[in-house]
C-alpha cells in the first residue's frame, strides 16, 4: 500500500519529513537536531548504538556536540554532571548493569537539580547475563529524583527527547530527565517516524535555556554546588526536589500540549485505549503497550468490554489518573516487565495498588504477573492471557492468585545439566617439562622450556566449540598462554567475547573451574577468591579436595576491561594478590560492536571514532596499561603476543612463579580481530608480528622494577615502517593517505617515543 504522506504528517504547523529508523537512530537524531553542548558516554549494548551514531554525523559535520568517552558509566556519569553545572546543556545513553554502575551519580544530579537528558535504553540487568530487554534497570531509577518518560517505539523516542529537555529546563522543574525506550524492541526495530523537517524548528520548540541557572563558568556569581547539609536543611533540599517533582506532571502536560498543536501527535500522561467503559483492562508499559491494543479490538468484538493503560511518564507516578481511569474496571491485570523480589508484585502493581487505596477504591480487583523477562517477546495469544486473568478475577468475584510469573517454565529435575566434560587429570597439566628456578645472584628468573611441540600433549583448557568469529585470536593466544601454566587453575573471565562466546547456557567451554563478574570489578572478586584460597588452607579445610599443588589463580579482562576495571586491577595490584591479571587487547570494546577504548591508537577507526570529512579516526592516543601496571610495583610485568610463541611460554612460566611465590603479575597479549580490524581471517599472526616488529607492540617484561626487552627488531635487522602495519589492516588504511599525514605523523612519534623510553629502561635498571 503506498503511503498517503499529508494524511501521515496530519495537521502539524510545522514542516515535517517522514525517516524510517530505530528508537536508538531517532534518539541520536533528536539529540543532533537539539545539537547539545555535551556528550560523555560509555558503550553498553543495545543503547550503545546512540553514541555511535552521533559519531558519524560528528564526522560528516552535521552538529557540534563534544562526545567524551569515558572509563565507565560512573565516568561518564560524572562527565555529565561536571558539564551540567558548567551552564550548558548534556546528554548521556545507557543501559542495564552500566546504570546501575552510574546509580551512585544519579541522586547527586537531581538532588543539586542540574537539568539533563540521559535514554535508558532497558535491559536485563545481570546476574546472570542476559543483554535482552526487560525494565529491571528502569525500576532501581524509581528513587533517584529524576522525572521518566516512557517510549512505546521509535516515533515516541524521537518525540519524548525533544520533550524531555524542555521538561528538564523548566524552572519550575529544573531536574534531570530520563527517557526509557525497551532495548532491542525499540532501541533496534525500524518503524516509520515523523520529525521535524528543520533544525531551527527543533530549537525555536525547545528555546533558549532559562535565564538564572546556577553555573560554575560565572566568575561574578561564584557558587558553592553540592555543599555539606546538616537537619533541617537536608530535608527542606529533599522537599523543594519533591515539589519540583510533582510539578513535573503539570508542566509535561503543558509541553505535550504545545508538541501536538506543533506537530499533531500527542503523549497525554496516560495512554487509555477504549477505556471510556471498560471493565476489565491491562496495564502494561512501552512497546508490549501497542500489542494489547489488538487484543482489547478483538475482545471488543467478542462483546468483552476491554480496555489498556499504558503510562508515558512514570515519574511522577500519575496516580490520580490511573484510579479515574480504573474507577469503573471489575479487574485489572498489571504486567511488570521486573519483579520487585519478595515484594508481591513489581513496582507498578504496587504504585497502582497504592493509587486505588489512597483514591477510595476499593473494588477493582488487581493481579500481579511478571513477564517478558531478559527480553521474552510478547505477543497477542500473551495480551488475550493476560486479559483471562482479570476475566477470570471478575467473574469469581476474588483473585484466586494475587501475584505470580507469567511465561516461565517449571525446573524439571531430569533435565539438569549435566557434565559433558570430565575433570582433566592434574598429571596431564603438570608435566615436569617446564623449570623455573631464581638466580642467587641476579634474583631474576630464569626459565627452561622444551620444544613447543613437546608441549602439544597438554590438554587444552577451553574447549573447543566456542562461538568466536573466525580468525578470533583471543583463543590461540590464551591456549598458547596457558601452555606455560603448569597444574590446576582457577580462571575469571570478566564480561566481553571471551566470555559471552564460551558459556552460553546450559553449556560451557571451560574444562577448569570459571567464574564470571563485570569489567569493573573482576580483579576484586578475584581478589576475594585467592585470599579465601589461602585462608582455608591455613585453617585446614581444604584437606579434603585432595590439592596436589597450590591453584594458579588467572583473570582474563579485554575488550576495553582495563578501562572500567582499571580501578579495581590498581587496587588488586597494591594489596599485591597471588593472582595473574592476563590482559588480550583487542584495541576497542569489540563485544559490543567495537567501540573506541583507550587501548585504541591514535587515528584507528571504531564506530565511535568514525572516519570522514570531520574526523580521521580516534583523537587520542593510546593507553599504556602495562606501564602503568608496573608503577604500582608489583613483582612482574609483561607483554606477549603469538608470533612470539616461546617468548610468551616462558613469560607464562615466570607469571605462575611470581603468582604463586610473591603476589601479582600483569600480562598484556595483543590478539587480532578480524572482524573488527579488518583484516583477513587468516593473517592474525603476520598482523600481530608487525604490530612487534613496528615497535608499536614492544615485547618486555618488567621483573622487579627491572625492564628487560625480551625482542628488538632493530637489533635483529626486522625493524619495519609503522606504515606497513597499518597496511594490513582496513582499520588504519586510510592513515597513509596524505590527508591524514598529520595524525601518522603523531602516531608515528608517539611510538617511537615509547620505544626509546623502552630501550632507555633496558640499558639503565634504575628508570
Amino acid at each position: 500500500m503506498a503511503i498517503d504522506v499529508k494524511k501521515e504528517l496530519g495537521q502539524a504547523k510545522i514542516e515535517q519529513r517522514i525517516v524510517y529508523e530505530s528508537g536508538n537512530e531517532m534518539a541520536a537524531y533528536a539529540a543532533h537536531q537539539i545539537n547539545y553542548h555535551i556528550m560523555g558516554y560509555f558503550p553498553i549494548s543495545p543503547s550503545t548504538e546512540v553514541a555511535q551514531f552521533l559519531d558519524l554525523m560528528k564526522t560528516n559535520g552535521q552538529h557540534d556536540i563534544v562526545l567524551i568517552p569515558a572509563d565507565g558509566e560512573h565516568g561518564s556519569a560524572g562527565v555529565c554532571y561536571g558539564a551540567s553545572t558548567a551552564g550548558g546543556r548534556v546528554f548521556n545513553a545507557t543501559s542495564a548493569n552500566g546504570y546501575l554502575y552510574m546509580l551512585e551519580q544519579m541522586p547527586v544530579q537531581s538532588g543539586t537539580r542540574f537539568p539533563m537528558v540521559l535514554n535508558l535504553v532497558c535491559r536485563s540487568v545481570s546476574g546472570p547475563l542476559d543483554i535482552h530487554g526487560d525494565h529491571s534497570d528502569l525500576y532501581y531509577a524509581l528513587n533517584t529524583g529524576w522525572p521518566i518518560l516512557m517510549c512505546r517505539d521509535p516515533q515516541a523516542v524521537y518525540d519524548m527527547n525533544i520533550m524531555a529537555l524542555k521538561l528538564a529546563e523548566d524552572p519550575a522543574v529544573r531536574l534531570p530527565v530520563m527517557v526509557a525506550s525497551d532495548g532491542y524492541f525499540t532501541s533496534h526495530q525500524k518503524r516509520r517516524v515523523q520529525t521535524f523537517a528543520h533544525r531551527a524548528d527543533v530549537q525555536a520548540f525547545v528555546g533558549e535555556k532559562p535565564q538564572g541557572f546556577p553555573d560554575t563558568l560565572d566568575r561574578n556569581n561564584p557558587i558553592t554546588v553540592g555543599p555539606y547539609m546538616n537537619e533541617p536543611d537536608y530535608i527542606n533540599n529533599c522537599y523543594q526536589q519533591s515539589v519540583a517533582m510533582y510539578n513535573a506532571e503539570e508542566v509535561f502536560d503543558r509541553i505535550r500540549q504545545e508538541y501536538a498543536d506543533l506537530t499533531g501527535r500527542d503523549y497525554p500522561i496516560l495512554d487509555l485505549y477504549r477505556m471510556e467503559d471498560a471493565e476489565v483492562a491491562v496495564f502494561l508499559m512501552n512497546s508490549a503497550s501497542e500489542i494489547i491494543k489488538d487484543v482489547v479490538d478483538q475482545l471488543r468484538e467478542k462483546g468483552i468490554k476491554a480496555g489498556s493503560i499504558a503510562p508515558n511518564m512514570i515519574r511522577p507516578f500519575p496516580a490520580k489518573q490511573i484510579a479515574e481511569a480504573l474507577k469503573n474496571v471489575k479487574a485489572i491485570t498489571v504486567g511488570d516487565r521486573a519483579d520487585s523480589y519478595g515484594g508481591h508484585g513489581g513496582n507498578m502493581v504496587n504504585e497502582i495498588k497504592a493509587a486505588l487505596f489512597t483514591h477510595g477504591n476499593r473494588d477493582t480487583l488487581v493481579i500481579s504477573r511478571i513477564y517478558g523477562l531478559g527480553g521474552k517477546d510478547f505477543y497477542a495469544e500473551d495480551g488475550h492471557n493476560m486479559f483471562q486473568f482479570a476475566i477470570d478475577a471478575m467473574n469469581a468475584g476474588k483473585v484466586e492468585v494475587p501475584f505470580d510469573y507469567y511465561g516461565h517454565t517449571p525446573g524439571d529435575p531430569n533435565k539438569a545439566p549435566k557434565r559433558v566434560l570430565n575433570p582433566m587429570k592434574f598429571e596431564e597439566l603438570k608435566t615436569g617439562l617446564i623449570t623455573v628456578k631464581p638466580d642467587e645472584e641476579t634474583g631474576k628468573l630464569n626459565v627452561r622450556i622444551p620444544p613447543l611441540r613437546a608441549l602439544t600433549k597438554k590438554p587444552k583448557r577451553i574447549a573447543p566449540g566456542h562461538g568466536a568469529c573466525p580468525g578470533c585470536g583471543i583463543f590461540s593466544g590464551l591456549e598458547l598462554f596457558f601452555k606455560g601454566i603448569e597444574g590446576d587453575i582457577v580462571a575469571l573471565f570478566h564480561t566481553g567475547c571471551a566470555m559471552v562466546v564460551t558459556t552460553g547456557y546450559p553449556y560451557s567451554a571451560h574444562k577448569a573451574t570459571y567464574i564470571h563478574n563485570l569489567f569493573q570489578n573482576g580483579a576484586a572478586t578475584l581478589s576475594g577468591v585467592v585470599e579465601m584460597f589461602w585462608e582455608r588452607k591455613r585453617r585446614g579445610e581444604l584437606d579434603a579436595y585432595n590439592l596436589q599443588d597450590d591453584f594458579t589463580f588467572v583473570m582474563i579482562t579485554g575488550d576495553g576491561g582495563m578501562d572500567i576495571g582499571m580501578g579495581p586491577a590498581i587496587g588488586a595490584a597494591l594489596r599485591n594478590h597471588k593472582m595473574i591479571i592476563l590482559e588480550y587487547d583487542n584495541e576497542g570494546y569489540m563485544n559490543t560492536g567495537a567501540q573506541l577504548s583507550y587501548s585504541t591508537p591514535l587515528g584507528h577507526r571504531t564506530s565511535t571514532s568514525n572516519v570522514g570529512a570531520k574526523q580521521g579516526g580516534k583523537v587520542f592516543h593510546h593507553k599504556d596499561t602495562a606501564q602503568i601496571m608496573a608503577a604500582t610495583h608489583i613483582p612482574y610485568v609483561f607483554t606477549g603476543s603469538e608470533a612470539y610463541p616461546q617468548d610468551l611460554v616462558k613469560k607464562a612460566a615466570k607469571a605462575q612463579w611470581y603468582a604463586q611465590h610473591e603476589g601479582l603479575v600483569y600480562g598484556k597479549i595483543l590478539i587480532t580481530c578480524p572482524l573488527n580490524w579488518l583484516s583477513e581471517d587468516q593473517d592474525g599472526t603476520n598482523i600481530i608480528g608487525a604490530a612487534v616488529d613496528s615497535c608499536f607492540f614492544p615485547l618486555y617484561e618488567v621483573e622487579h622494577g627491572v625492564t628487560t626487552l625480551t625482542y628488538n627488531p632493530e637489533e635483529k635487522n626486522k625493524k619495519i615502517p609503522l606504515s606497513d602495519w597499518l597496511k594490513t589492516m582496513g582499520k588504519t588504511k586510510h592513515m597513509t593517505k596524505p590527508e591524514y599525514a598529520e595524525s601518522l605523523k603523531s602516531f608515528e612519534h608517539e611510538v617511537e617515543r615509547r620505544w626509546n623510553i623502552l630501550k632507555a629502561k633496558h640499558e639503565n635498571e634504575y628508570l
